[in-house]
């Protein structure tokens, strides 16, 4: 049973993540003037990130116990839920008992809804922090390929 409710949270973890990712790729697009990876980014906007960063782990935390709340509410084991939702992404023939496939539909409506609550708290935290989306998308991206500032995230983060 452990291992089962581990394997799920992980499950859920990669979700939450991408759904953030692509909800922020819905919302602030990247500039395409930036072409290099490296961008400045100052000690105070740095620590901004930092507390964003960390607050948006707590909201996807957060999500993803009350998705799991929302699959289990519907009486669904999340292996089902996952082999109907790839399907369904990837258009493909849904092998699921009619029963589950309607479980699935329930659930997903409810976690649609959730998400949009979710991408409001997301950017809120983001603007409240004095931020813009925008720059903290730059700073995100820039942070994948620039060792020198995922370290001062990292100290920052540690200290």
């Amino acid at each position: 049973m452990m291992l089962k409710t581990m394997k799920l949270k992980s499950m859920l973890l990669a979700a939450g993540m991408l759904t953030a990712t692509l909800s922020f790729a819905q919302t602030a697009p990247i500039p395409q003037q930036q072409n290099q990876s490296q961008i400045d980014v100052s000690d105070a906007e740095l620590n901004k990130f930092a507390k964003v960063f960390q607050g948006l782990q707590v909201a996807n935390q957060d999500i993803q116990g009350k998705m799991m709340a929302v699959i289990e509410a519907e009486e669904m084991d999340v292996a089902t839920f996952n082999k109907i939702h790839k399907a369904k992404l990837e258009n493909t023939e849904v092998d699921a008992a009619p029963e589950d496939i309607k479980k699935h539909e329930k659930a997903v409506e409810k976690i649609e809804v959730m998400q949009v609550d979710f991408q409001k708290q997301m950017e809120s935290l983001i603007t409240d922090s004095g931020l813009s989306i925008e720059r903290y998308q730059e700073i995100a991206t820039a942070m994948q390929a620039d060792q020198e500032l995922q370290q001062r995230l990292q100290k920052i983060l540690m200290g």
